[in-house]
């Protein structure tokens, strides 16, 4: 039987030239950095280096939420001014999060992520020592920038790499997310005792893990991953021209109610996310509790998206809605904030427990950007538009919460805002976990 690679007809000569065909699809394999088949250690590599990224993209924001009063103090910032700089990250996110599909496809996604470990890395040694609050903000935004556009690319990577393991791979990713935000929240405080004491040292001392995950990435920078299947592009291009250029290049995304309905959802998890990480030691600080064990409980509160950042993308990916998810998600963040309001030293473990199974809304809401769109090109404009969005509507939140604690003189009022917030979280949520893509649903009716 003839092999694959056998032609059906008579082969040329030994001294004919290769049909231009041949040469053709010759050149496009090398042009893919890898082609349809990447080789056996790129496919093992890839896995290395989403863990590694994803364990770097929160140090920065909850090593320094840890610390967050002695770098107050150390600055001479005011609550408001500690309130801006927690609405930094989601600010920084949207801005340079819409920016990282147009990168990825004039430079490629793993080359942009690589940028993105590079950015963060740098950041975290220099902000420490800029000894004011202005480069403390602009050195954080460099990092906040590599942040954001891997932010946005991962998913489109994940997409890309692993088209038939959403789920497990969106699983293994929020995992190392999530494991990386406790790491930093609960190892910030001792590390910086053990070092000496300086905060300085205690927050650039994170620029180690991101110098470790830039080593993956720079042997990946020629590989984008396999070729999408021809058919899939076909089929793409014929939807394409039905809806007057809402393809894969051109989908109008913002007449999408799916998109943003996600968008929505995105944003407001994400504020109650950064409140989280930017307010919650500090919530249990003014209750009594002491420094270190307050790292702790935010540290709890991280790592339980270890394992439920794990369990919960699988899980949705076999569901054909994901609003009942949505639901139990949000029933735990209320009771989070009503223990937090009522009891917040008694019950600081309880709390911190129910908050950190609500904050897996996260993962959640990747998992549904990888389901509400059919190709990798489709995924990367739904992940840049979600999460773009989306962090521009979280932005106020934060800032809000550091304004009403200084003027109300307490944290009544701030935790009644975030309850209050949680409620349309669930609606929405529901509406965007609905069984749905967003190519057909700006396909037009038959």
């Amino acid at each position: 039987m003839a092999s694959e690679d056998t032609p059906t007809m008579a082969p040329p000569s030994a001294d004919s030239p290769i049909p231009r065909d041949a040469r053709t699809e010759k050149s496009e394999k090398a042009e893919q950095g890898g082609g349809a088949s990447p080789r056996a250690w790129v496919m093992r590599l890839v896995p290395v280096g989403i863990v590694l990224a994803a364990l770097n993209l929160r140090p920065a924001i909850t090593s320094l939420g840890a610390l967050l009063e002695e770098v107050r103090d150390g600055l001479g910032m005011s609550g408001s001014v500690a309130g801006l700089l927690t609405s930094v990250p989601p600010l920084c996110f949207a801005v340079f999060g819409v920016m990282a599909p147009r990168f990825a496809k004039r430079f490629g996604a793993s080359a942009v992520v690589c940028f993105g470990m590079a950015a963060i890395t740098a950041g975290l040694i220099i902000r420490p020592y800029t000894g004011n609050t202005v480069g403390f903000l602009v050195a954080s935004a460099l990092a906040l920038m590599g942040i954001a556009v891997s932010n946005v690319l991962m998913p489109v990577i994940v997409k890309r790499w692993f088209p038939d393991r959403v789920g497990s791979m969106t699983g293994l990713y929020s995992m190392a997310l999530a494991a990386g935000t406790s790491l930093a929240a609960a190892a910030t405080v001792p590390m910086t005792d053990g070092l000496g004491g300086s905060w300085q040292t205690g927050l650039a001392v994170w620029a180690v893990l991101g110098a470790l995950a830039l080593l993956p990435w720079i042997p990946l920078v020629r590989h984008n991953g396999p070729a999408e299947p021809a058919g899939t592009q076909r089929t793409q291009q014929t939807k394409g021209t039905q809806t007057g250029g809402a393809a894969e290049d051109g989908l109008r995304i913002t007449r999408s109610r799916t998109a943003w309905a996600l968008a929505v959802f995105f944003g407001l998890q994400a504020t109650a996310a950064y409140i989280t990480m930017g307010w919650m030691a500090q919530i249990f600080r003014d209750a009594g509790v002491s420094a270190s064990t307050a790292g702790i409980l935010l540290a709890v509160t991280m790592v339980m998206g270890v394992p439920l950042g794990f369990v919960i993308p699988r899980v949705a990916a076999r569901l054909p809605s994901q609003g009942p998810m949505v639901i139990a998600l949000g029933v735990c963040g209320l009771a989070g904030y009503a223990g937090l309001y009522l009891a917040p030293a008694s019950g600081a473990w309880v709390w911190a427990v129910l908050l950190g199974i609500s904050n897996c809304a996260f993962p959640l809401a990747l998992t549904m950007v990888g389901m509400r769109a059919r190709t990798g090109a489709g995924v990367a404009k739904l992940s840049a538009f979600a999460q773009s969005t989306g962090y521009l509507i979280s932005i106020p939140g934060p800032l809000l919460v550091g304004v009403l604690y200084q003027h109300s003189g307490g944290w009544g009022v701030p935790i009644a805002l975030m309850a209050a917030l949680m409620v349309p979280q669930i609606v929405i949520g529901v509406f965007a976990g609905r069984n749905r893509t967003i190519e057909d649903e700006l396909a037009p009716a038959s």
